[in-house]
């Protein structure tokens, strides 16, 4: 293919791809419980095998986040994932109402198309693997071509340890040549039934636009709201555990830090104490500067980066050991870059009168990009953490690192890598995606009413009435006007 335009090898490729993964799906979809989960538990075992080398792999290609994270997130989208779907029942009858008499059979969707993000390239390669293979489906990935390697090699140990547990082989695909074009045209293509989509907003439009279903999950511009009551030491431990996670690439980690007057010298002690350190405001403008092109978008080079390389790069002096950059704010939108999503060790901060304004203050946060997705509170009044719970965000995560408990490490919530933001946030589901949104449901429902006679007694009355008499005359006409009339006199109505 060495003749041809790279464009031209693309699209072709992918062609290729989806054709050979919705062979292999057709097979797939033949195969009972046993043999599934004896293949999810060898892709499981290759993801726990690789989870080292794999995290290498990413920040050499990337320069995004931190080895030892990538590596926890490797193990939580496979291991982790595994023992929380394992007994899921996606394959055959899955449930059966004997009142009802219904019946509900799973049946997979078919093949998937799976957009992968630079920030999380192997995990959610990984994660998509098993959540498709689980409900019977296959899925090629359109890969960020920042994170190409990590990809590729992500899909192929998936592919390779799903197949020689039995496995079709192509049931597991991902692009090598990537292109605008070949995106599209997986997008597009008849083979590929559904999209998941984890990435930008442009990309995640774009795969709602394709004319297919598709969940896709939005930005996350998540507010972290430090109540009075709350045990501020452990709060601020929290966000800074959940901000460094990965040098802040999961979009459910924290953005603002917003606190109560009252409280606030104590937050901001705190948060110097544990590796925060505000910078002054010729300082944050620098540093704003640098973290944003085009407006409000991020700078890639500074994407998942610590705290010491983004000062470095406005030529700020930090001191030793700080963990997070912080600038204050007074305002959110334009004016105030820092009131944007930062997927980096970035925080805005910002100062409220009481947990009113808060509520406001989160609001405007969470309209400036992140509507539907998460908002983190920290409380020791359960009421309060109610009250917050009317914000329009599907998370509410209370007194926990906001990264780790939007995809499940830390809380009860189901362990995904997309996270739906609802219709709010233009998804379409505000789930944390699982092999569960990847099936189709198959009804068999038997008769418990009797419609074959008509059985409504006024309206079988009246149908008696009118086929067994004669027309009405018109004396009997008059008769029933008097007596209704004389009724209306007797009640004073006439």
């Amino acid at each position: 293919m060495g003749s041809f335009d790279y464009d031209l090898q693309s699209v072709q490729e992918t062609r290729n791809l989806a054709r050979q993964a919705k062979l292999a799906q057709t097979e797939l979809a033949k195969f009972n419980c046993e043999q599934i989960d004896k293949i999810v538990r060898n892709m499981v075992k290759a993801a726990e095998e690789n989870a080292v080398s794999l995290a290498k792999l990413a920040v050499e290609e990337t320069g995004f986040g931190k080895v030892e994270d990538k590596i926890f997130k490797n193990r939580f989208a496979s291991t982790h994932l595994y023992e929380f779907i394992k007994s899921m029942q996606t394959i055959g009858v899955i449930k059966e109402d004997t009142v009802n008499k219904i019946m509900e059979i799973a049946e997979p969707v078919g093949l998937l198309m799976g957009i992968i993000p630079s920030t999380n390239p192997t995990s959610t390669a990984i994660y998509k693997s098993i959540i498709a293979i689980k409900a019977r489906n296959g899925i090629v990935f359109s890969p960020h071509p920042s994170a190409l390697k990590c990809t590729l090699e992500a899909a192929r140990l998936m592919h390779d340890a799903a197949v020689a547990a039995g496995a079709p082989s192509h049931i597991i695909g991902c692009i090598s040549k990537p292109s605008l074009n070949a995106t599209n045209e997986l997008m597009k293509c008849d083979e590929v039934a559904m999209i998941i989509a984890t990435g930008g907003s442009a990309m995640v439009k774009a795969a709602y636009s394709a004319g297919k279903p598709a969940l896709g999950v939005g930005p996350g511009n998540v507010p972290a709201y430090i109540e009075r009551t709350a045990n501020i030491a452990k709060a601020v431990k929290n966000i800074i555990a959940s901000k460094t996670f990965d040098n802040g690439t999961i979009c459910a980690s924290e953005q603002s830090v917003i606190v109560e007057e009252c409280i606030r010298d104590q937050v901001m002690a705190e948060l110097r104490r544990q590796g925060g350190y505000f910078m002054t405001p010729a300082e944050t403008d620098r540093v704003a500067q640098n973290l944003f092109v085009h407006g409000h978008a991020m700078n890639a080079k500074m994407v998942g980066r610590s705290a010491e390389v983004i000062a470095a790069s406005a030529g700020i002096t930090i001191p030793a050991g700080t963990k997070v950059l912080l600038g204050e704010q007074q305002g959110v939108g334009k004016e105030y870059p820092l009131s944007y999503e930062k997927l980096t060790t970035v925080l805005a901060f910002y100062t409220v009168k009481d947990w009113h304004e808060a509520c406001e203050l989160c609001i405007q946060l969470l309209n400036n990009g992140g509507v539907g997705h998460s908002l983190s509170i920290h409380t020791e009044n359960p009421e309060m953490a109610m009250k917050f719970s009317e914000k329009p965000v599907f998370r509410i995560l209370v007194n926990t690192p906001s990264s780790q408990g939007g995809v499940g490490a830390s809380t009860g919530l189901a362990p995904a890598f997309t996270l739906g933001c609802g219709t709010w946030g233009g998804s379409a589901t505000s789930d944390n995606v699982t092999p569960l949104h990847l099936i189709n449901i198959k009804r068999v429902a038997y008769g418990i009413k009797d419609c074959a006679e008509n059985t409504n007694p006024v309206y079988s009355a009246g149908m008696a009435q009118s086929s067994s008499s004669s027309a009405i005359s018109e004396d009997q006409i008059l008769t029933i006007v008097d007596e209704v009339i004389s009724l209306l006199k007797k009640r004073g109505a006439y």
